[in-house]
């Protein structure tokens, strides 16, 4: 069987990284990377936001956003609850749906995600309130999961009111809203 070398920390005891909420925590194992975890969850989301994007628009990216912040919450809930930290690096579920929220608002160019991830980026470390407050105050998997759904929203925001002020359109291209 496949050994993996789990850094940063290491899956809570009895916990295989096959177990289902192992995968959908670590976002597949993305989150099993040894540094910079969240930066490589919110990497590893945009192919598959890609093509939600192209199969059904800003919507699909919503209702994925949705879906994956309730499996989050599950995944996230299991994996706090056998371990011994609060919000464990590896758990990157929660960069995942805050990600696919802020690419909600972007369009669908190269340079209009880049934007997205690096707003959201920024969004998701200085955490400005009230995600700093959920980030210290909710717990558990919920705790885990929306804090970064509340930066992918700031992110997203941030990036509609670039572009509606003209600001970057003219660089990462229309939103088509």
């Amino acid at each position: 069987m496949l050994k993996l070398k789990l850094t940063p920390g290491s899956l809570p005891e009895g916990l295989s990284a096959w177990h289902p909420a192992s995968l959908v925590a670590t976002w597949f194992g993305s989150g099993l990377m040894p540094f910079a975890t969240g930066t490589w969850g919110s990497l590893a989301t945009l192919p598959f936001a890609w093509v939600v994007h192209s199969l059904w628009g800003w919507q699909g990216l919503t209702a994925a956003a949705a879906f994956i912040f309730l499996s989050g919450w599950w995944a996230a809930a299991v994996i706090v609850a056998r371990g011994t930290m609060r919000d464990p690096g590896l758990i990157v579920i929660d960069e995942v749906a805050g990600q696919l929220l802020a690419l909600a608002f972007a369009p669908q160019t190269l340079p209009g995600y880049a934007l997205a991830f690096l707003l959201f980026r920024v969004a998701d470390i200085l955490k400005p309130f009230p995600a700093d407050w959920l980030d210290a105050n909710v717990h558990g998997g919920l705790g885990v999961m929306l804090d970064d759904l509340v930066a992918g929203l700031y992110a997203g925001i941030a990036l509609w009111l670039a572009m509606k002020i003209g600001f970057v359109s003219h660089v990462i291209g229309p939103s088509g809203r």
